[in-house]
């Protein structure tokens, strides 16, 4: 009998305005659930750039850190990413959310000049070089293209990210709701999911879909 793939899930917190994306980050659970793979959940032990009120938009007077708000999503099961090791997955994912453009890099604030946490870096290039896929929803695949250079990802058809991610030297491909690029030389995987107009159904496709995709290249 075949073992099961066990697939390494990074959030960037517990919210779409602050950290996490929480559609994108459970659809990406169920999806490996549904596929037959095992995930370990993994957030780096860091403070958030900033806490987002999400019912008014505005930020709190307040400090949260990434791997006690992302044990929210994961129900407590969850590992600082300190301790993840590639030879122990078959795949890792990066579910989107502002906590990728906030917390794990600077996108937010600086574009294509952004830099990525060490911690996260360091993740993504330790993958690669153990020959291990990498997926990415939403604005997960910008991090993925500052990493590793000249990476094919998408995030859809924002004109200012677009831009961003080329002069970071990666290329870009255009898709709408639940398609995939896949960048055969890196093994990487991206979905567009809530970067463009979305609906939760459509969300839970584009999770679908790059999961699957993922498994295929373990």
């Amino acid at each position: 009998m075949e073992t099961k793939k066990n697939i390494a899930v990074v959030l960037s917190g517990c919210g779409v305005y602050d950290g996490a994306e929480i559609h994108e980050s459970v659809f990406t659970m169920l999806a490996i659930a549904r596929a037959g793979a095992n995930y370990q959940v993994f957030a780096p032990d860091i403070e958030q750039y900033h806490v987002i009120n999400h019912l008014t938009g505005q930020p709190a007077d307040e400090k949260r850190n990434v791997l006690v708000e992302a044990a929210r999503i994961a129900r407590g099961n969850i590992k600082p990413l300190s301790e993840y090791d590639p030879k122990d997955y078959d795949a890792i994912m990066f579910p989107g959310g502002f906590g990728v453009a906030k917390n794990f890099s600077t996108f937010a604030f600086d574009g294509a000049d952004c830099k990525v946490n060490e911690e996260v870096k360091n993740v993504i290039l330790q993958t690669n070089k153990a020959g291990k896929p990498i997926g990415a929803l939403c604005i997960s695949p910008v991090i993925v293209a500052k990493v590793l250079e000249g990476a094919e990802v998408t995030i859809g058809n924002d004109k200012s990210t677009v831009e961003a991610i080329e002069a970071m030297g990666a290329k870009h491909r255009y898709t709408t709701h639940g398609e995939v690029v896949i960048d055969d030389k890196y093994k990487v995987a991206t979905t567009p999911c809530y970067m463009l107009d979305a609906t939760i159904d459509q969300i839970a496709t584009g999770a679908e879909n790059v999961v699957k995709a993922v498994i295929e290249m373990t």
